[in-house]
């Protein structure tokens, strides 16, 4: 079934974006829908780790991940199954909102062996499990969700802005975990809590409203690591 997400109320002077969404309700019943919604980091963060081709590790094998479908069981980190139940994705684009969205490129092994196993593109929305080493010394031995945009070292790390539109990706399981993304562990979609804070009522319940399972916040369950303390949310 395809129809239009909520709509609460016209988005004044926010740049514009079209969201799409494909996901499971809580009857089992698949929701497919699209709308427009505010550019705004809280938003675009949900459709934005995954680039066109990224390969995530499922029961299957390796999946790209504009090929999954809601209801397939993907592998975590822990090496167990969960299920997929959201995907969105979004063109981002000059068009749609004013500016160009830079991309991260990580070179093959650059984070380790096989880690990425090649070239890998993500959007300014990926977190990656694994501390830089300015933050080891507050990281307890603990890994950290750290968002891809602060390894880039200009070598192996490096930072692209593609000057055509873009399609990217972003998922959620039926709980916040790490999965295997071309060798490289990254974390499923998570809202935190400080982002969520940093806007109106009403841009909140829109933003809720992009997730048929969820009725609030407090739905998305706890992280399954920490993040970095900077975005620790």
């Amino acid at each position: 079934m395809t129809s239009s997400l909520p709509n609460n109320g016209p988005q004044t002077r926010l740049p514009q974006r079209n969201y799409e969404v494909a996901a499971l309700r809580e009857d089992g019943s698949l929701f497919i829908g699209q709308s427009a919604a505010p550019a705004i980091d809280l938003f675009e963060s949900a459709f934005s780790a995954f680039t066109h081709g990224s390969l995530i590790q499922t029961d299957y094998g390796q999946v790209a991940v504009e090929d999954l479908q809601p209801g397939d069981m993907i592998q975590t980190a822990t090496g167990e199954a969960a299920e997929l139940v959201w995907v969105g994705t979004s063109t981002f684009s000059p068009a749609d909102s004013g500016k160009r969205t830079p991309l991260i490129r990580l070179m093959p092994d650059c984070l380790g062996q096989s880690r990425p196993e090649r070239a890998l593109t993500v959007g300014p929305g990926a977190r990656i499990l694994h501390t830089p080493p300015a933050l080891r010394g507050i990281a307890d031995g603990r890994q950290l969700l750290t968002p891809a945009s602060h390894f880039v070292d200009g070598v192996n790390v490096i930072e692209v802005t593609p000057p055509t539109p873009t399609r990217l990706f972003h998922i959620c399981l039926s709980r916040h975990a790490v999965i295997r993304v071309d060798g490289i562990e990254m974390e499923t979609f998570h809202p935190g809590a400080k982002a969520p804070r940093e806007v109106s009522h009403s841009l909140r319940d829109r933003f809720i409203s992009l997730f048929p399972r969820i009725a609030h916040l407090a739905d998305f369950g706890p992280l399954a690591h920490p993040r970095t303390p900077e975005l620790d949310s």
